[in-house]
């Protein structure tokens, strides 16, 4: 298991106001920055988002790049799955694929996958054998 990971941005305000759109229909929608001083030298100020307790996926600034990360979310439900997907868009996200099964995977595997303003590849993704329901 992760217990957490940070994405460097080259807007920190720019993508809050992404992520809290684009994730708020999974129910990450707690927030917390954490102020760098605070930690030991050089550490950055950081702008995380959880949920149930835990927070899990934490901005910082810098430089972004793109092609180096790919962050899959959970969703619940496919019906989870398209409105994250359309928020993300609503919120200035690219498509790269729209909701659907991903047939390549598994004919259960039902995913959406955007770009966020700095590029990075996002997914939504709902596995119904993952949650005890097929």
């Amino acid at each position: 298991m992760l217990d957490h990971l940070f994405l460097t941005v080259t807007d920190t305000t720019r993508s809050i106001a992404f992520y809290t759109a684009a994730l708020a229909p999974l129910g990450i929608v707690n927030r917390l920055d954490y102020d760098g001083h605070q930690g030991p030298p050089g550490h950055p100020d950081l702008k995380g988002f959880g949920a149930r307790g835990r927070v899990f996926f934490w901005l910082r600034q810098g430089v972004a790049a793109a092609q180096a990360m790919h962050v899959g979310f959970v969703a619940d439900s496919t019906a989870m799955v398209d409105a994250a997907y359309a928020a993300a868009i609503a919120a200035g996200a690219t498509e790269i694929h729209p909701p659907g099964a991903q047939l390549h995977y598994d004919p259960r595997y039902y995913a959406a996958q955007v770009r966020d303003p700095d590029g990075y590849s996002l997914e939504f993704v709902y596995k119904s054998w993952q949650h005890g329901h097929e």
